[in-house]
């Protein structure tokens, strides 16, 4: 059943610029007519450089070949407004201008805080160790990895967030100082105060995407850690592979790729939402037969 949910849950970039449609998800459709409408040329477009060859907005610098091998888009004014202000309450993309609309409120949290409310099960601003062992359980994973999530997360998540200096032998996480635990030798796209930042996210798929331009392989992403990394900063490169291992292991498709809705609805948190209602949808479902 997780599988199903999971395989139903892979991006849903066929609603480009238009919002969620209806609760259904469904990136395989969508990756598909990219591909098909030229998704390889679009991304051809954007190593280019605009302006006729202006210096001041030039992409790529010749000495610098690390410019042309993960090229930035020059044309996301066209399809989000100001894709480079941080937003504080949605998680807009190129196809989702106004972020997430089916059945996912922000209750005026930042787009981090989003990301793990869902896990504070009794919706009192903590989360305990029990409620994120609930809230993966909910979502999919195994006995196994849900217990290894909930000992890795409140290990070194509980501290950073405590409202004062001791620590608490229940390592709660405060959902208003989640902000904290952000770490080094990410993506970027939540910035320091747990905003999200629309350029960032497209970077990924600019950047990383080879094979598909809107969805990664665990390879690609791997290249993404890769890429991402700051030097010396250990912490950073372990949380980010695991973290990205993590989402992997439960959203890829059955082609074994991770779709951009997917990763857009993580940040957000409204992919454990809608994986938690399809989870619930099929138990309902073998219950009546």
């Amino acid at each position: 059943m997780a599988t199903k949910a999971r395989n139903d849950v892979r991006g849903t970039t066929r609603t480009e610029g238009k919002g969620d449609a209806g609760g259904g998800v469904d990136v395989r459709g969508a990756t598909a007519r990219t591909e098909g409408n030229g998704g390889g040329a679009n991304r051809t477009e954007w190593k280019g450089d605009v302006a006729g060859g202006k210096d001041s907005l030039k992409m790529v610098a010749m000495q610098a070949p690390v410019t042309s091998e993960r090229p930035v888009r020059g044309d996301l004014e066209e399809h989000v407004p100001k894709p480079y202000l941080a937003r504080a309450l949605a998680a807009p993309d190129i196809y989702h201008p106004e972020g997430t609309t089916d059945d996912h409120h922000h209750h005026n949290m930042s787009v981090l805080q989003q990301h793990v409310a869902f896990f504070d099960r009794d919706n009192d601003g903590i989360i305990h160790p029990w409620e994120t062992y609930s809230g993966c359980r909910a979502v999919g994973f195994n006995f196994f990895m849900s217990a290894l999530i909930t000992v890795l997360v409140h290990l070194v998540m509980s501290y950073p967030t405590l409202p004062g200096w001791m620590p608490s032998p229940l390592f709660p996480i405060y959902v208003h100082n989640i902000h904290k635990c952000k770490h080094g030798s990410d993506s970027a796209t939540y910035d320091k105060e747990g905003r999200f930042m629309p350029v960032n996210f497209e970077n990924i798929f600019s950047k990383f995407a080879r094979t598909y331009p809107d969805r990664l392989s665990y390879r690609e992403l791997w290249r993404m850690t890769e890429g991402s990394r700051e030097v010396f900063d250990f912490f950073g490169w372990i949380a980010m592979k695991l973290e990205w291992t993590f989402l992997y292991v439960l959203a890829r498709d059955e082609e074994g790729y991770l779709s951009r809705e997917a990763i857009r609805r993580m940040y957000d948190g409204s992919l454990f939402e809608y994986m938690e209602r399809q989870r619930h949808a099929q138990q309902e479902h073998v219950k009546t037969y």
